[in-house]
């Protein structure tokens, strides 16, 4: 296994700490292409200035399907390459791949993480196995029951939204809830610089009355928890600039999550239809492009991509399956920012205040 070089980032000066940031190299509809290109774009100069602290970036798979890959691009002595000799597939089941592949990627990735010898691990592949073996091998943080998949989804103004969970848990009861909801705030005041994040609880209605046993009990919960709850909040408040975090059971956020993703794909489609359907609204286009480019950004999934899994005793960010390369160099962003903002003592340290309240 190569060791992680100081200065495999490039040739930036700095007097921070190193952040070292594993790449799984097999994981995602795409790889390992799509995530050398995105590999390419994180040791360019533009990316790299954008952190304080030097980078440190090393791909975790196969030597012999790697290793030939990194040299086409002319980045082998940039990037530390180790040795993982299985690949978890993305129809496999967690189980199956927690006891059966242990020399994975993830695996490989995930122990590395845990003996600080990287500091997050960055994947886009089996959602589940990457979960099972991350809170196998890392551990959940005191107090906290089961780690969440947090999604940045877009907002108004410019805005950023945090829902959680997002995938991770189809079925919580309100203590879950309640850690949710503490390790999004504490996300969004360590990430994205927020002081007193705005937590909302999503429900059918806005009101008290409405919503399971298990929604009612969670919001009597958040009332006395010491967090900036802001109350129940419905989908239609999801792109809103009244709240920060919305919390939710793994269900419902990954039904949330996949219609705004539709949604977001209806809508450029059917714009692009319009816009090309005849003379007119062509030269309305053209007059509009600059409006209409800043509007695909807006709605583009891949620019909001890259979800941490929230409650592990380690960085892990998950980056969809199907991204592409600009789509994975969001995740490796996610990644690098929790790692200077050192969002795991952040959340321990908040957890250990508010959990038993």
């Amino acid at each position: 296994m190569s060791e992680p070089d100081q200065n495999t980032g490039g040739s930036r000066q700095g007097v921070g700490r190193n952040i070292r940031i594993l790449i799984d190299g097999h994981g995602g509809d795409h790889a390992p292409g799509m995530v050398l290109d995105a590999l390419e774009v994180a040791l360019s100069a533009g990316f790299l200035n954008r952190f304080s602290d030097p980078l440190t970036f090393g791909i975790v798979g196969q030597e012999d399907v790697l290793r030939p890959l990194l040299q086409q691009r002319n980045i082998a002595d940039r990037v530390s390459l180790v040795s993982a000799t299985d690949v978890v597939g993305m129809c496999d089941s967690p189980s199956h791949a927690l006891r059966r592949k242990k020399d994975s990627s993830i695996h490989v990735g995930a122990r590395l993480v845990r003996d600080n010898e990287w500091d997050a691990l960055v994947s886009a592949g089996n959602t589940g196995a990457l979960m099972a073996i991350s809170k196998v091998i890392l551990k959940t943080l005191s107090g906290i029951d089961r780690p969440a998949i947090a999604s940045m989804i877009p907002a108004v103004n410019g805005g950023r939204t945090l829902m959680l969970d997002a995938g991770a848990n189809t079925e919580c009861n309100s203590d879950h809830l309640v850690q949710f909801a503490i390790m999004g705030s504490c996300y969004m005041q360590a990430a994205e610089g927020v002081q007193s994040p705005r937590i909302g609880l999503l429900n059918i209605g806005s009101e008290d009355i409405k919503g399971t046993d298990v929604i009612k009990l969670t919001s009597a919960k958040l009332a006395e928890s010491g967090l900036n709850y802001i109350g129940n909040v419905e989908g239609t408040d999801l792109f809103g600039s009244d709240v920060d975090v919305v919390v939710c059971d793994g269900f419902v956020g990954n039904v949330a999550l996949k219609t705004m993703e539709g949604t977001a794909t209806f809508l450029a489609n059917s714009m692009r239809r319009e816009l090309t359907s005849g003379v007119v609204a062509k030269t309305g286009a053209l007059l509009a492009r600059s409006a209409l480019r800043r509007f695909k950004d807006t709605v583009n999934p891949g620019k909001y991509n890259g979800a941490p899994l929230l409650g592990l005793n380690g960085i892990v960010v998950k980056s969809h399956g199907g991204t592409d390369a600009d789509g994975f160099v969001s995740a490796i962003s996610v990644a690098c920012r929790e790692v200077s903002e050192n969002l795991t003592d952040h959340i321990a340290e908040s957890v250990q205040e508010l959990v038993e309240i």
